[in-house]
């Protein structure tokens, strides 16, 4: 059996060549947006830096909730950079509130997933509305631990507090990127990786839902972590689809997002159910 090299299956900065091209764009496409939205800016969920939520509103007070949550290792990225997926959200009739978290090094895996917790929660208190969350690449991995998360040990949010979620070109099992140059900044060993691995916890409870989005010309590797947390879950009685976008990547399948087509349209089912 070939031995799989980590760092070509999970590097998509370095495989693919227009990654700062594309980044640039949706920085310029937030950048026009956000100032221009119909928006709750800079919002605190924390006392850190980094603790910070964008709300855009679609208009109506009851309009669906849905959190996006931004991609980057764990270690790149902020919601400045990502305003540009809530346009066509709010377009279509739903709220969308984008978080900031803090970065690796400085913090680890595990404590991101307590702030996107902490976060969450803060919007419970401020909404009152259940929100889908959906997030890409590590927003991916933070969505899988939002919908898993047992939201009884949580005071003031209901026990089915997150009842869907999309995640989007996600990493479920950490253990892979141990020998990858992104662990110089993740500083995950065995331990730290098998405690921040979704795929490990218990399953959410029968009835959640979850849509496991891959672009189709993705690594072999994205694609098994996808098709394998979509398998344990539904084993548990979870509704949870594996879905590969046609025509996309790593990084283009977040496009998808800004339009009508199967990613987007799913998400939009999800906030209406």
């Amino acid at each position: 059996m070939t031995a799989i090299d980590h760092e070509a299956e999970y590097n998509n900065r370095t495989r693919i060549a227009e990654f700062s091209s594309i980044v640039a764009r949706w920085q310029a496409a937030s950048a026009a947006y956000r100032p221009t939205a119909r928006a709750d800016l800079d919002q605190p969920y924390g006392p850190a830096d980094r603790q910070r939520y964008d709300l855009f509103r679609a208009g109506s007070p009851a309009a669906p909730l849905l959190v996006y949550i931004h991609g980057g290792y764990w270690q790149l990225g902020g919601r400045e950079d990502t305003a540009f997926v809530a346009r066509a959200f709010a377009a279509a009739g739903i709220d969308i509130a984008i978080p900031s978290y803090s970065l690796c090094p400085a913090v680890s895996v595990m404590q991101i997933i307590d702030e996107l917790r902490r976060c969450l929660a803060v919007l419970w208190a401020a909404t009152g509305k259940h929100p889908v969350v959906a997030g890409h690449s590590a927003g991916g991995h933070l969505t899988a631990a939002m919908l898993a998360t047992d939201w009884r040990r949580w005071p003031g949010v209901p026990a089915d507090l997150v009842r869907a979620g999309c995640a989007i070109s996600g990493v479920f099992e950490l253990a892979p990127l141990i020998p990858t140059t992104m662990n110089r900044a993740l500083q995950l060993d065995h331990a730290a990786a098998r405690d921040a691995s979704p795929m490990l916890w218990p399953p959410p409870p029968p009835g959640r839902t979850l849509i496991a989005a891959v672009g189709a010309d993705e690594t072999p590797e994205f694609h098994r972590q996808s098709r394998a947390l979509t398998e344990r879950w539904a084993a548990a009685g979870v509704a949870a689809e594996y879905l590969s976008i046609a025509g996309t990547h790593h990084f283009t399948v977040v496009d998808e997002l800004t339009r009508p087509g199967a990613l987007f349209d799913r998400i939009v089912a999800l906030t209406r159910a």
